[in-house]
């Protein structure tokens, strides 16, 4: 279907309006999307392109059209063509792009197109994986832990091997050094999800129960983990 074939309803949609909230919004968004029947749909309002919302709404069974009613106001109008069961449940969506526009309407804007370029364009020669284990150990390097756990966390959900993992910690313990590994990577929440990961492998657990405890054990409801 395309836009033409349902923007006569979208007068119908129940319209949220997101502009200006701060926090991990998604989840309440989430749950109501999934209780949208086919025919029917949202209309999201944001005072930037919501780009990090359109993949998980087609993950949902939703087609989508983006109006730019002005620099700083954009209707996203959701319509459930069909009820599929979402395959990104995965944590930590970028939340904290939601801070960019208290700051400056059009810095928010600028962030989420460099957050789209960065991680969603077709154009990019490394796979996935590679660049969230790249950007685990850039993490690390920089001291940011919380992004550090976040982007391992992410990666194991999406499919990397555990044996990758075991290179990035080799790899770090070398370039930062035994001590520095021993005293700040060694007690942090990264290293943590890492010995979970390790644990529940050694034990004979299945991958889909080990994504189930680093969501909740190392998700976003986890203090040293979650951006607000």
């Amino acid at each position: 279907m395309s836009f033409n074939d349902w923007k006569l309803e979208i007068d119908n949609f129940k319209t949220i309006d997101v502009r200006g909230k701060v926090g991990n919004f998604f989840p309440a968004l989430k749950k109501q999307a999934m209780k949208v029947e086919p025919g029917e749909g949202l209309e999201i309002i944001q005072s930037f392109n919501p780009i990090p919302l359109y993949e998980v709404m087609e993950d949902l069974g939703y087609e989508y059209h983006t109006e730019e009613v002005n620099e700083h106001e954009f209707h996203a109008y959701f319509y459930r063509v069909e009820v599929k069961q979402s395959q990104m449940d995965i944590p930590m969506r970028p939340v904290a792009l939601t801070n960019m526009p208290i700051i400056d309407e059009g810095l928010g804007e600028v962030a989420v197109q460099f957050w789209d370029l960065t991680w969603n364009d077709e154009n990019r020669y490394l796979d996935y994986e590679t660049r969230l284990l790249l950007s685990l150990t850039n993490a690390v390097g920089a001291g940011r832990m919380r992004q550090a756990t976040r982007e391992l966390v992410k990666g194991y959900i999406h499919g990397i091997d555990s044996r990758a993992l075991d290179d990035v910690f080799e790899l770090l313990a070398w370039n930062q050094g035994i001590g520095y590994f021993s005293s700040e990577i060694g007690p942090s929440t990264l290293f943590k999800a890492y010995k979970t990961i390790k644990k529940m492998e050694n034990e004979g657990r299945k991958r889909p129960e080990i994504c189930e405890v680093l969501k909740e054990k190392f998700g976003d409801k986890h203090p040293d983990v979650k951006v607000v």
